[in-house]
């Protein structure tokens, strides 16, 4: 397989892959910039819904690793796209950061805290315990319950912190409510990406150092995939997982074999 010959969207996971700790990983400005000439499309694709495709551009402007014709893409924004697909013009309570809430709102999503239709949970870094009963009231009434992501935990400067998988797990001991959720590994954010370049799923890689969003993604979707041993998994950590990447490269900065 010839993957820099058979790919034409690159789909590039954020901390651990094209960064650490807001540090680009080698020479990662000069690498994006080789794909870009050989006429890849850059897709920035990220599970983490505490922030804004705006806040996002903006940073990896600031680092150096963003240009014209490439995109963000945030489970986030999938998750817009999968309530107005399937369930249109729906009230949402959503549990999500303030710049989160108004995104939804310009993607056309209305938004209500008392009196919602559907009840979706983003990574809300400012999560308070009002939010909590809330959500767990509507979750008790049988509302239809989207999650943005699976993640259970986030990494930082100073370690792991919890994501919404932990979160997750909290409501579905207090409700018994199971959430329907978007983002890697699953197959819509998949979908909506193809939708969104325009490409075969075949024509797309996804590129991260998790086995189990990332590869797996992939391999749900029909994806080939790029595993970097940049972040979280390590070599021998990797053999843990049942999925297998197409390719395992020290960092992607790797992928030109120089």
């Amino acid at each position: 397989m010839n993957l820099l010959q058979d790919v034409r969207v690159f789909l590039l996971d954020l901390d651990g892959t094209v960064y650490l700790d807001g540090t680009p990983i080698g020479p990662m400005a000069a690498t994006l910039a080789r794909l870009r000439s050989m006429g890849k499309r850059l897709v920035f694709l990220t599970n983490n819904s505490s922030k804004t495709e705006l806040e996002y551009r903006l940073k990896l402007t600031r680092m150096g690793l963003f240009a014209g014709g490439d995109a963000v893409y945030t489970s986030a924004m999938a998750t817009i796209a999968y309530l107005k697909e399937r369930y249109a013009g729906a009230k949402v309570y959503l549990v999500a950061t303030d710049a989160v809430r108004e995104e939804f709102q310009r993607g056309g999503i209305p938004l209500s805290d008392d009196e919602p239709d559907v009840c979706v949970l983003a990574y809300d870094t400012t999560l308070t315990f009002a939010k909590i009963k809330r959500l767990d009231f509507f979750l008790r009434q049988n509302k239809p319950f989207l999650a943005t992501h699976p993640d259970d935990v986030c990494p930082t400067s100073y370690g792991f912190m919890p994501d919404v998988g932990s979160f997750l797990a909290m409501f579905e001991r207090s409700s018994g409510r199971k959430a329907v959720i978007v983002g890697k590994p699953f197959p819509y954010m998949g979908e909506a990406l193809c939708r969104l370049t325009g490409e075969r799923r075949e024509r797309l890689c996804m590129v991260g150092d998790r086995m189990h969003t990332d590869v797996r993604f992939a391999n749900n979707c029909g994806m080939k995939s790029v595993l970097v041993l940049s972040g979280e998994t390590s070599a021998e950590s990797m053999r843990n997982f049942p999925d297998r990447p197409d390719l395992v490269l020290r960092d992607l900065n790797a992928i030109f074999g120089d």
